[in-house]
């Protein structure tokens, strides 16, 4: 097992002296360096299948938003996104090397999306399931009043949907730390191999919560800014996105989707090109690259301490 880790950026870190371990898969007739075959080649984050309170506000009134069940909808939606999933990291069934792995939060919608889509995989397909918590819906109050959450969300489009805390309930903010927490957590997995990975095989992990928490997840991932966040479109019931290993050691939503796809779910053309840069790009290029993202804090930074010193001095004392 390759002690491997992937940093804040979403690049996969491997020593120097690993890049030739056995257990490495190598892309031939390829300049870039290897890359570890233990990593996951692909994250995949679904939604739940359409629920009742989806389908009828009112529900959220007498039933608590965690034991809220599935539509007879949202059963076939959760089915129909099993079959596909199998057929994505089945190679339409002739590849043969590859294993899933599944996380899912603990509400009832999720945990029956996870049951319909199991039935798409055989038992010796599924290296485990693990139930996690941080991955759960936002909380947004206990009992919740129709006419009082009309008012409530109307709220949170003009404060601002990141940071607007719900009453008795949490923020996207608040999500986006315990997510981040659980990110930390998946990895620390990886590296020391609690998912009893064999590294012949792909690894698949497939990850079953909430549109919220599926959308912070990728705003963590990828270092989103709070304001590119404020523009994503939420995905549907049983829709995924698939975070998948480029050739050269970084992940990309490029790899599997398209432009189209990525500009219906609010990407920017900036964030999509980097999404493009990233399919293809190596582990070590990623600095040079990341200028287009430190140019969205500041108005203008001299390539030097000597150029451009007359305009630099002349911004301090305006």
């Amino acid at each position: 097992m390759i002690n491997s880790t992937v940093d804040d950026n979403g690049h996969a870190q491997i020593p120097d002296h690993q890049h030739h371990c056995h257990c490495c898969h190598f892309h031939s007739q390829n300049q870039h360096k290897p890359i570890p075959k233990c990593l996951p080649k692909r994250i995949i984050l679904v939604r739940h299948g359409e629920s009742e309170g989806n389908r009828d506000d009112a529900m959220y009134t007498v039933t608590p938003d965690y034991r809220i069940p599935l539509t007879p909808k949202g059963i076939g939606q959760a089915k129909e996104a099993g079959s596909h999933i199998f057929d994505m990291v089945s190679d339409n069934g002739s590849s043969d090397n590859w294993k899933v792995y599944f996380y899912v939060s603990p509400y009832v919608r999720a945990r029956s999306t996870l049951r319909e889509i199991g039935r798409a995989f055989s038992r010796r397909r599924v290296l485990g399931v693990r139930e996690e918590c941080r991955i759960r819906e936002q909380d947004f109050g206990n009992f919740q009043v129709a006419e009082r959450m009309k008012v409530i969300k109307e709220t949170r489009e003009r404060f601002g949907r990141f940071f607007y805390r719900f009453p008795e309930g949490e923020s996207a903010a608040d999500v986006y730390d315990r997510v981040s927490s659980f990110l930390e957590s998946l990895w620390r997995d990886i590296d020391m191999n609690r998912l009893h990975h064999d590294p012949n095989d792909d690894l698949n992990l497939v990850i079953i919560s909430h549109g919220l928490a599926s959308r912070v997840f990728l705003m963590k991932w990828f270092k989103w800014t709070v304001e590119q966040f404020e523009y994503l479109n939420n995905l549907g019931n049983c829709e995924f996105r698939v975070i998948q290993l480029g050739v050269g050691g970084e992940y990309s939503l490029a790899v599997h989707h398209t432009e189209e796809e990525m500009l219906e779910w609010g990407l920017s053309p900036e964030m999509i090109s980097d999404q493009k840069w990233r399919a293809h790009a190596s582990r070590s290029s990623w600095k040079d690259k990341c200028s287009w993202y430190i140019d969205a804090f500041f108005d203008h930074l001299a390539n030097s301490d000597e150029d451009d010193y007359d305009e630099v001095k002349s911004n301090f004392s305006d």
